[in-house]
């Protein structure tokens, strides 16, 4: 049975992948993708070299944020460097290349620690992940909420619904922050639940002010991750009312957050998919999405994840002190 399983998985994380490349494929070939075009886009825009040194430059400031946030969550089982910090987020970004489903970025970051307790340290990861998670899925909700007052072709029933669901899950994270540590509490009564409670007790720990400090550098992640993606939507020239245009990029980040990416390639497909979906009424060129999307992960992931490949060379096994 479990192999069985296995199989079913592999071959649904397949048939997903192969959906999202032919739907970019199918999007993409229905203009014909020529070079000539991106470059002219290119060569539309102003100051192409300002703009793409400052995509360039923010990169290390987005991951800077999200170290921060990490080395704030983490101080509850160890003290860290902000280098120290940084190097485990890009040590979990490479590794997540390999590790698919967020496994390999959690990874990464507990075995860049030196303490002993490492486990403690998977709740700070849970914490981490899910800020940002959430930050992207009330964004996501005022996104969607614009887009189809933008775009009345697609207010329907069930565009509702989903703006209806979005906006309930912004509100259960807010009482899941109010009440995390009755919560972790809570778990810890059920027989399953305790055998792992040990993983995410640190949740429980957090002051108010360790909270917002933490939530406030994955606000501004977004902002600058979000910044990026303008910047490149401007390089190649795609123009838009500002709703529009902030409201797809908060869609595409929301798309990119909750859909599961299985490893690298399907992220990437993700991305592009979202990307074409959003902007599709818009009769944008597709050829220019695709480069967007994938100027963007180059530059913002790519990039990254072969400065962290140096800081998994470094990582330990086991830990080293006791905290």
């Amino acid at each position: 049975m479990l192999l069985q399983n296995k199989k079913i998985v592999f071959w649904a994380k397949m048939g997903v992948l192969v959906s999202l490349l032919a739907y970019v494929a199918y999007a993409t070939t229905r203009q014909p993708f020529d070079f000539s075009v991106i470059g002219r886009a290119l060569g539309r825009t102003q100051n192409p070299v300002w703009w793409g040194l400052l995509l360039v430059l923010l990169t290390p400031v987005n991951w800077g944020f999200e170290a921060f946030k990490w080395q704030v969550l983490v101080r509850r089982v160890e003290r860290v460097s902000f280098r120290d910090a940084y190097r485990g987020v890009l040590a979990g970004l490479a590794l997540g290349m390999a590790i698919p489903t967020g496994i390999g970025d959690t990874v990464g970051r507990v075995l860049s620690l030196q303490t002993k307790r490492r486990a403690d340290s998977v709740g700070a990861a849970l914490v981490s992940g899910g800020m940002q998670f959430y930050i992207a899925t009330v964004m996501g909700a005022v996104a969607w909420t614009i887009h189809l007052m933008r775009m009345p072709e697609r207010d329907s029933p069930a565009a509702r619904g989903l703006a209806v669901g979005l906006w309930i899950l912004a509100g259960l994270g807010v009482v899941l922050a109010l009440f995390r540590r009755s919560l972790v509490d809570w778990s810890g009564r059920w027989a399953f639940a305790r055998r792992f409670s040990h993983y995410w007790a640190v949740a429980g720990h957090y002051t108010g002010a360790e909270m917002g400090t933490a939530f406030g550098a994955a606000t501004l992640r977004y902002l600058t991750f979000s910044a990026q993606f303008l910047i490149v939507l401007h390089l190649y020239g795609l123009s838009l009312p500002v709703p529009d245009l902030l409201a797809g990029v908060g869609l595409v980040f929301l798309v990119k957050t909750i859909t599961p990416a299985f490893d690298w390639l399907s992220d990437l497909g993700v991305r592009e998919a979202a990307a074409l979906w959003v902007f599709g009424p818009y009769n944008l060129p597709a050829p220019i999405l695709v480069a967007s999307t994938l100027t963007l992960w180059v530059v913002n992931i790519l990039a990254p994840v072969l400065v962290g490949v140096v800081s998994v060379w470094h990582l330990r096994l086991t830990g080293t002190r006791p905290a």
